[in-house]
C-alpha cells in the first residue's frame, strides 16, 4: 500500500505537471547519445528522400524491436526499391506543410501500409515517420499509449490510431503552451514513454 502512494500522488497532479516531471526523469535516465541512430537515419532520410531496408534495420535496433519474426522475413524478401518508394511517399506526407499534423501522420502511415512490418501496429512505422519529420512527429508505442491513459486520455486501437495519437500529442503541446512551456512532439513522446513505463 505504501509503495503505491507516490504513484497515486503523481497521478493526482495536472497532466502538464505529470508530463514535465516524466520528461525530467527521461532526460536524467537516458544518455545524450541514445538518439544518435535516429538522428543519423533522419539525416540520411532528408538527404536521400527515402529509406531502405538497412536504414529500417538501424531503426529496429534503436527502437529495440525483435527482428526474428514473420514480418521481418517478409521485409527482407521485399525488393529494396519497393521499400524506398513507400518510405519516400511517407517522407513527403510527413513533411507536407499543407496538411495539419494528424492528417500528415495519417497519410504518412498509410504510405507505409503495404510494406511487411508496417501492415499492423504503429511502433516501427512511427519510428520511420519520426525519422522523416523529427521536429513534427512523435514515436508511438505501448508505453506511450499507456502514458496517455494515465493522463486520462483515451486512445482507441485499430486503423488510424497513429493519426489519433498525433492529434492527442498536438493537444498536449497546446496544453503545455498554455503554461508557457514550448515542447516538441518528440519531447511529448519521451514524457509519455516514461510515464507509461512506471511500475
Amino acid at each position: 500500500m505504501t509503495s503505491s502512494a507516490p504513484l497515486d500522488e503523481e497521478r493526482e497532479k495536472p497532466p502538464w505537471i505529470q508530463l514535465s516531471d516524466s520528461h525530467q526523469r527521461y532526460t536524467a535516465d537516458t544518455s545524450t547519445y541514445y538518439d544518435e541512430v535516429l538522428l543519423e537515419v533522419s539525416k540520411r532520410f532528408a538527404e536521400v528522400g527515402s529509406l531502405g531496408k538497412a536504414d529500417i534495420g538501424s531503426l529496429l535496433l534503436w527502437k529495440r524491436l525483435r527482428a526474428d519474426t514473420k514480418w521481418a522475413k517478409g521485409l527482407m524478401n521485399t525488393p529494396d526499391q519497393e521499400v524506398r518508394v513507400a518510405t519516400a511517399n511517407a517522407f513527403l506526407f510527413a513533411n507536407d506543410g499543407q496538411l495539419d499534423v494528424p492528417a500528415a501522420a495519417k497519410e504518412a502511415r498509410r504510405a507505409l501500409g503495404s510494406v511487411p512490418g508496417f501492415t499492423t501496429g504503429d511502433a516501427l512505422a512511427s519510428a520511420v515517420i519520426v525519422a522523416a519529420a523529427p521536429k513534427r512527429m512523435a514515436i508511438y508505442d505501448r508505453r506511450a499509449h499507456h502514458g496517455l491513459s494515465l493522463l486520462k486520455i483515451k486512445l482507441t486501437n485499430g486503423r488510424g490510431r497513429y493519426s489519433r495519437y498525433m492529434h492527442e500529442v498536438q493537444n498536449l503541446i497546446e496544453l503545455l503552451a498554455e503554461h508557457d512551456e514550448t515542447w516538441t512532439a518528440r519531447e511529448i513522446d519521451q514524457a509519455l514513454f516514461t510515464l507509461g513505463n512506471q511500475r
